[in-house]
């Protein structure tokens, strides 16, 4: 897809960014506008991704975001889905990235730990602070600690301003001198079923605003669930090029435009407003997908910018 076509999208489309900070509306951007490296670290090495759910989440829910993240994985021991277009291959988009650099370093994927808080122990309305308590409570060094909150838990901004958010926080670990502390990475993503499926679930959702399209068929069979593996993706691939604050971005460094919210809106090939591109139907279910999992899962996910094309990249 031509980086002129892709970037004037922006000037019309009113789907929500993912950022640093947040998934934040954006009105336009300019078409000269491509990510910068801002020198910082990017992840890299071995790396376990840490799953804390807070609230209830049924055994099928957590089963397509595990699902979702051993497609990512890198490791040799995980089995890689066979048929193509892959989850896996979305990602390889991310490599890229790192090629740029002059470290020239590798990112490998595990799924860690998971953590349940069925009882919500910080109550079912949450702050930015007890996001970060809570993605705490996973591995502080070589992790992304990932918070998923159920249907219904409010978090700060959530429906408002953002769908999910990514950061890093001060580990509470030491090195070995006792003066330095590293610091961790992590990401919240929120439930939208019942709260604003047509702002954080679209295209599987009519949406509030903008063109009006009939919704897809979720993939998984599950709006809420299918609508935040598509901020998950986001997210990840956000993370994983700008960890810190100080990767690869374009715009405000507490808004910026990241590898997957610089293409909003755009899951295939002659994407538009209000038009998600042309996917892959399944025979059976009539569900649209543009990604193979591991278990045969079928995914959503979002096009990535491609540094070295400068220009939207999209499975499909």
């Amino acid at each position: 897809m031509a980086t002129k076509f892709i970037f004037m999208l922006f000037l019309t489309i009113s789907m929500f960014q993912i950022g640093f900070a947040s998934r934040k509306l954006m009105d336009k951007i300019s078409s000269d506008q491509l990510l910068k490296y801002h020198n910082g670290a990017l992840l890299s090495g071995q790396i376990k991704i840490n799953l804390i759910w807070y609230g209830k989440f049924k055994p099928s829910q957590k089963a397509i975001v595990t699902d979702f993240i051993n497609s990512i994985a890198s490791s040799s021991s995980t089995p890689v889905a066979k048929s193509q277009p892959s989850v896996a291959t979305w990602w390889k988009t991310t490599e890229s990235f790192y090629h740029l650099t002059t470290k020239k370093s590798k990112l490998s994927l595990t799924l860690g730990k998971q953590i349940l808080d069925e009882k919500c122990s910080l109550g079912k309305s949450l702050t930015n602070k007890n996001i970060v308590q809570l993605a705490s409570k996973g591995d502080q060094k070589n992790a992304i600690n990932i918070v998923l909150t159920s249907s219904d838990v409010n978090v700060e901004g959530f429906c408002m301003s953002r769908c999910g958010t990514h950061g890093s926080a001060m580990s509470s670990l030491v090195n070995k001198s006792g003066l330095k502390r590293s610091k961790f990475a992590y990401i919240w993503v929120g439930n939208s079923e019942t709260q604003c499926a047509g702002q954080c679930a679209w295209p599987f959702h009519q949406p509030i605003y903008g063109p009006q399209g009939a919704p897809l068929i979720a993939p998984n069979n599950d709006v809420g669930v299918d609508g935040m593996i598509i901020n998950l993706a986001s997210l990840l691939a956000g993370t994983a090029t700008n960890p810190f604050g100080n990767g690869y971005y374009q715009g405000p460094k507490d808004a910026p435009l990241e590898a997957s919210s610089a293409c909003p809106g755009v899951y295939g090939k002659g994407a538009y407003p209000g038009y998600a591109g042309n996917l892959l139907v399944d025979p059976t279910t009539g569900a649209s997908y543009n990604a193979n999992g591991v278990n045969g899962r079928k995914y959503l996910l979002p096009a990535l910018y491609n540094p070295v094309t400068s220009s939207c990249s999209t499975l499909v």
